[in-house]
């Protein structure tokens, strides 16, 4: 019976040293699976009998070793530069959360591989479909509080009026008064330096603006604000018409004193009425009780604009994406506007060793893993995202290896084990004869 017993050692050795060589080639095998995380198999020995001595001691005699678990390792896999933004890494703790269908079970799974991409329907998936999960950002701007799928492309960003013109020059002191009085039908040589700039009215239309500077006096200038009549409700095209004009005047330094703006409400053609356009040249020491040198200047030397800007924009589309470290995806759009159109969501659990794989590189919740604590990128143990990056497998093929190694040399000897076993069976038979 001892000889059999030990023959069962045996046999229990090749099994679990069998199972620990298929952990190991999985491990393997999926060096280059992206997100993956390697296994371990936990050996735990077995327990055949108690022997009582003839002293009335007890002793136990093994059976062996059996393969107790495969115990995933969540360790932190390096990170890949792939210039693709929608490919996303985590850093730290946590797991993508991603809803749908897969292979043919519907619910909630969980993925340290980031390689998403926007679907036909504008939804952010994985390879297998799966929508991942996060909070949606409204059109103005607000941030939900449930977790869904996300749908990026759906964003667009409406139009804005402008109503702010920022611009800051300078008016050559030294220039002449022009002897032609102000005519807006002859600009040009009636005004001594111009420039452009672009306004949006309600729909979001572009409507070029000539501004016109005319020197009055010294240290003296007046402004104007022109566009083509037929930009106007009830305007001639081709006729041009003033929209607003004011006045600058500049100390003796060239510092910017006073500005004043009047007749500043336009109505562009087919937009709401009544638009109200404000024109800022800078910290006018006066009217803004500012030291005057920030802004337009009156110094001598050639006209010139060194900056200008307005606050409105047309209607915009998504262009493409970013993701910062907490998740937030940026919508990069054609108007030039920069903006939120959602957040991922990451998922924590109490045990990741609970966890069951899938496969697809996907995991699912158990009892023994505890139930998914999802919340924002960055927030309590939760990691952090990479963008335009992907977590390489955590498969360390050296030590792999030499695990591999270790098991093949464990399998042997337990086979000698068994050959030994079946010698000494034969000695015993031999026995009889």
């Amino acid at each position: 019976m001892t000889l059999l017993s030990s023959m069962y050692t045996g046999v229990s050795g090749l099994q679990a040293n069998g199972l620990a060589v298929s952990v190991i080639g999985d491990n393997i095998a999926n060096v280059n699976t992206i997100g993956f995380k390697s296994a371990r198999g936990n050996f735990d020995d077995v327990l055949q009998q108690s022997i009582l001595g003839r002293n009335g001691s007890t002793s136990q005699l093994g059976g062996g070793v059996v393969l107790n678990d495969v115990q995933n390792l969540f360790t932190q896999g390096s990170l890949m530069n792939t210039g693709q933004a929608t490919d996303l890494a985590i850093s730290g703790a946590g797991f993508f959360v991603l809803a749908g269908s897969y292979n043919g079970v519907e619910g909630n799974y969980y993925s340290r591989a980031g390689q998403f991409v926007i679907d036909k329907d504008g939804f952010l998936v994985n390879n297998s479909g799966l929508r991942v999960q996060g909070y949606s950002v409204d059109d103005s701007g607000q941030l939900g509080g449930t977790v869904g799928d996300l749908n990026i492309t759906s964003h667009n960003v409406p139009p804005r009026a402008t109503t702010q013109i920022d611009m800051i020059a300078n008016l050559d002191a030294d220039a002449q008064v022009p002897a032609a009085a102000w005519d807006v039908t002859n600009a040009a040589a009636t005004s001594n330096f111009n420039t452009t700039i672009t306004v949006y009215d309600s729909l979001g239309n572009a409507h070029p603006v000539e501004v016109y500077f005319r020197k009055t006096a010294a240290n003296s200038w007046e402004w104007h604000a022109v566009v083509d009549g037929g930009e106007l409700a009830g305007g001639t095209p081709g006729t041009p018409t003033e929209i607003a004009d004011g006045t600058l005047t500049f100390t003796v330094n060239g510092e910017l004193d006073t500005e004043t703006i009047n007749n500043n409400t336009v109505n562009f053609l087919g937009a709401a009425a009544g638009q109200v356009i404000d024109f800022d040249f800078g910290d006018s020491i006066t009217t803004d009780g500012g030291t005057g040198l920030d802004g337009t200047t009156g110094f001598a030397g050639a006209s010139t604009v060194n900056f200008q800007s307005q606050d409105g924009y047309a209607t915009g589309t998504l262009q493409n994406i970013s993701v910062t470290p907490d998740g937030m995806v940026m919508g990069s759009f054609t108007n030039g506007e920069v903006r939120e159109v959602a957040q991922l969501a990451l998922a924590n659990f109490q045990s990741n060793s609970g966890l069951d794989r899938t496969g697809g590189n996907l995991w699912i919740e158990t009892v023994d893993s505890g139930e998914a604590l999802i919340g924002a990128p960055n927030t309590g143990s939760r990691g952090s995202i990479h963008s335009y990056s992907l977590e390489q497998s955590n498969v360390d093929l050296a030590e792999q290896f030499v695990h591999l190694i270790g098991a093949q040399r464990g399998f042997q000897a337990n086979s000698k084990i068994i050959t030994t076993s079946d010698q000494m069976l034969m000695e015993t038979v031999n026995l009889k004869r």
